[in-house]
């Protein structure tokens, strides 16, 4: 809530209406605002994502979508999902700006990104910033993606990995050495161990959370349901 992030679910694409809406009421009461909607070139292909397009295109709602397009829907390439050259251009149909930038270049993303913003907060609408990227692992631990792809593929795009790269830079511009990256390590380490232990401490929650977080008043039937589950013995 500091930072006005919100969490997405795990079906693909259906933060993007959601992110549209958000932007529509920021318009509607008039805050200089925009937001920000990350999704991979997958929720290219689902309905959220063209109703979520159409809609900011005709209320100009300040939205920036971001598509990491990384090439790979688990095993379906983007080859497999568009007959577009690009995914930017998808933008045209909706009445609105698209730009494709380099994915795997960190200032080139953040320059698009920022101009998108700008443009956003100032009434000019949305803009669809495609990054071209790459997906280096596997999609999941379940996922072996050398059933479908060539490694000598992953091997190319491994050597312009944007961290080292954006590392490099800084080095280059006398912004970063050896200590800071000791440093940097030392401090997320520290957060993380602190974050692990403040979580232990929290005890389990109780089995009527189940029921919890659906409804701001809970209705009739999903109470009943819960009395009867809680009246249950327990083993």
């Amino acid at each position: 809530r500091k930072g006005n992030y919100l969490s997405i679910s795990s079906p693909v694409g259906t933060q993007l209406p959601h992110a549209v809406g958000i932007g529509w009421a920021m318009k509607l009461l008039g805050d200089k605002k925009a937001v920000l909607a990350f999704f991979g070139d997958g929720a290219t292909s689902t309905a959220d994502f063209h109703v979520a397009m159409n809609f900011a295109g005709v209320f100009r709602a300040p939205t920036v979508f971001l598509c990491n397009n990384n090439q790979w829907a688990i095993s379906v390439p983007v080859s497999k999902q568009t007959a577009s050259a690009t995914l930017a251009e998808k933008a045209n149909a909706y009445g609105f700006d698209g730009v494709r930038v380099d994915g795997m270049d960190a200032l080139a993303v953040y320059r698009a990104t920022r101009e998108a913003a700008h443009r956003a907060k100032d009434g000019l609408g949305p803009t669809l910033v495609e990054a071209v990227t790459y997906r280096i692992g596997p999609h999941s631990s379940s996922d072996d993606p050398s059933r479908y792809r060539d490694e000598s593929e992953v091997a190319a795009w491994q050597a312009r990995d944007p961290l080292p790269r954006f590392r490099r830079y800084l080095e280059r511009s006398g912004w970063w050495d050896d200590r800071d990256e000791a440093r940097l390590e030392q401090e997320i380490g520290d957060d993380i161990s602190r974050a692990v232990q403040e979580a232990e401490r929290i005890p389990p929650p109780g089995p009527e959370t189940i029921f919890a977080d659906v409804y701001a008043e809970m209705p009739a039937h999903l109470r009943e349901q819960m009395d009867a589950f809680l009246a249950r013995p327990r083993r």
